[in-house]
């Protein structure tokens, strides 16, 4: 069992033409990734009992992703995204983070978790935040972990206190994706490769085996012990970016699982994975992103349509 937490929400998305409203959240999506891939996951976030939160429910179960926690009387987040000529995506944001009742459950949810993945908003704000790390805390003793900051810095302003979360949860990652906005945003003046190598370094033996860091259209980088690897990213006529991160993330954590390294008891193998496996990885991870971005909103891959496109 794949397990994902953190926020889901629903992008409202305005273009020139006209808004749409979309089912997203970076965990979220992440959790749709992973199993439109045909990997057995469920997502534990919030949603209220709201037309919102229905369709987010309804968006979750359609990609037979298990809901382990039910609706709350908060209303659902909302993020408003403004696509701008080049399709890129800006956000705002009106959500509320918490999980009531988590910490006396995660012993019983979290049971059989092979792998658990966190990050976003999902890490940063409080009161939500403490009880994530909690569940990853929880984990780690028996699951790989995996985060991507993907930070917003128009919620989370205070860059000290986005670093020092950034830090805590990388340090108790096995795997570790961040893009170079991420990192530029975490560590002003500081090269992003070199921010990524510093990363690689954290938690001594209990830290990351790998960080990835996306560059868009320059492709991703990636760093283990075995060395640094950069992978070409397919070339593919954009028609937005929205998800193009969660996709790469729930591909990447993908072939992580088809290669049999997740699970604590593969952390050693994860660690000693070598350079020519990880650029495998990078490849896969590029493809499926280059599938979303190829298409508007975040959406994700299939299995199928993921073996449909050809390796570089």
């Amino acid at each position: 069992m794949l397990t994902v937490i953190g926020e889901g929400l629903v992008d409202v998305v305005q273009r020139a033409s006209g808004t749409e409203a979309h089912v997203g959240g970076s965990p979220l999506n992440v959790a749709v990734g992973l199993a439109r891939l045909d990997h057995p996951v469920q997502f534990i976030g919030r949603y209220g009992r709201d037309a919102y939160g229905d369709s987010v429910a309804a968006h979750l179960r359609a990609s037979s992703v298990m809901l382990p926690q039910g609706p709350d009387d908060l209303p659902t987040s909302v993020a408003t995204a403004v696509i701008n000529d080049d399709g890129a995506a800006t956000y705002t944001f009106d959500l509320a983070w918490e999980l009531p009742g988590l910490a006396d459950r995660l012993a019983f949810i979290l049971q059989g978790t092979t792998l658990l993945h966190t990050g976003s908003i999902a890490t940063m704000l409080a009161p939500g935040a403490a009880d994530v790390l909690a569940a990853v805390e929880h984990a780690h003793p028996s699951a790989t972990i995996s985060f991507d900051p993907n930070c917003r810095p128009s919620i989370i302003t205070d860059v000290d206190y986005a670093r020092q979360q950034a830090e805590k949860f990388a340090s108790l990652a096995d795997v570790v994706k961040a893009s170079d906005e991420d990192l530029a945003w975490l560590y002003p003046g500081v090269d992003v490769l070199e921010s990524a190598r510093r990363w690689l370094a954290l938690g001594g033996e209990e830290g990351p085996a790998m960080v990835v860091v996306t560059r868009g259209a320059a492709g991703p980088w990636g760093i283990t012990a075995a060395g640094e690897v950069e992978c070409p990213a397919p070339e593919v006529e954009v028609a937005d970016t929205v998800g193009a991160g969660d996709s790469f993330m729930a591909a990447l954590l993908s072939g992580i699982v088809d290669r049999g390294l997740d699970g604590a008891q593969n952390r050693e193998d994860l660690r000693g994975l070598p350079a020519e496996g990880l650029a495998a990885l990078l490849a896969h991870a590029s493809r499926a992103a280059a599938v979303t971005v190829s298409r508007p909103g975040a959406n994700p891959p299939t299995r199928s349509e993921l073996n449909g496109v050809p390796e570089e």
